[in-house]
């Protein structure tokens, strides 16, 4: 069946979104928390560390001024290049032939993530799927030069259009409230996922959210509502009526989502 996709291209974050790294990202963290005389998070604190710059969690999450972060982003990412920038990290289920399918549909994609690029582009390859993307765009290393999501998505944006993509019905997927307010900046839908970490209110913002691959499938390629038996997810809009201003009600909770699962 062809495609009947109301967006033009698609922008994905990774981390909680395409990939889960949480094993290796809890380990890296642990050992680098304790090398500066802080304590290491538990696995359900990750929803604290996921998704932003690890330069602005080192200073929100322990109290790091920002010189004491630079030095601990420097230590981390050493560990990160010794492990392997792919050491222990999993698709989230169905992602990967998802990626696959968009591609083969005809809908340029890229990445628009806060990990910095030279990761991103290692687990693109390492799972197979450089190829189905346009572009692959990441933060700095230094995760201050490009690190803010509503830049990175611009720059998503920008490498894109250069490469001769139609930019004027972008979508973002994502699993944080990062997500959400970044696509805004740039005027950028958010569909947003549930199997990522992140809290339920998060979802305040976004065009669209669902919680497994088909439900995601079924929005990017034919515009289609989830189905009443979805679990809460909403309808994203159609080609000829899409809103970037649209907003998704989430319900509260004390739990964040996906800490238990991951």
């Amino acid at each position: 069946m062809p495609s009947r996709s109301p967006w033009t291209c698609v922008l994905w974050d990774v981390d909680g979104t395409i990939v889960d790294a949480s094993d290796g990202i809890l380990r890296r963290l642990t050992i680098a928390l304790e090398h500066f005389g802080r304590r290491p998070p538990t696995r359900a604190e990750l929803v604290h560390w996921i998704g932003p710059p690890m330069y602005e969690s080192f200073q929100v999450n322990v109290g790091m001024t920002p010189e004491q972060a630079s030095e601990a982003v420097a230590f981390y990412r050493g560990l990160n290049k010794i492990d392997g920038y792919s050491t222990g990290a999993k698709l989230f289920p169905g992602m990967g032939e998802l990626i696959m399918d968009v591609a083969a549909a005809g809908i340029p994609q890229a990445t628009a993530s806060s990990k910095p690029e030279v990761q991103v582009v290692a687990l693109m390859d390492h799972f197979d799927l450089s190829t189905s993307l346009t572009a692959i765009v990441g933060a700095t290393q230094d995760e201050k030069t490009l690190s803010a999501k509503s830049d990175i998505v611009a720059e998503a944006l920008r490498r894109l259009a250069a490469a001769g993509v139609d930019t004027s019905r972008p979508v973002l997927v994502g699993d944080r409230h990062h997500d959400v307010d970044g696509g805004a900046a740039q005027g950028v839908p958010v569909i947003f996922v549930r199997w990522g970490f992140s809290w339920p209110h998060e979802a305040e913002g976004a065009q669209a959210v669902v919680d497994d691959a088909d439900q995601l499938r079924r929005l990017l390629l034919f515009g289609e509502p989830a189905g009443a038996d979805a679990g809460g997810a909403h309808e994203a809009p159609r080609a000829e009526s899409a809103e970037r201003d649209g907003r998704a009600a989430a319900a509260a909770a004390d739990e964040p989502v996906g800490v238990a699962d991951a």
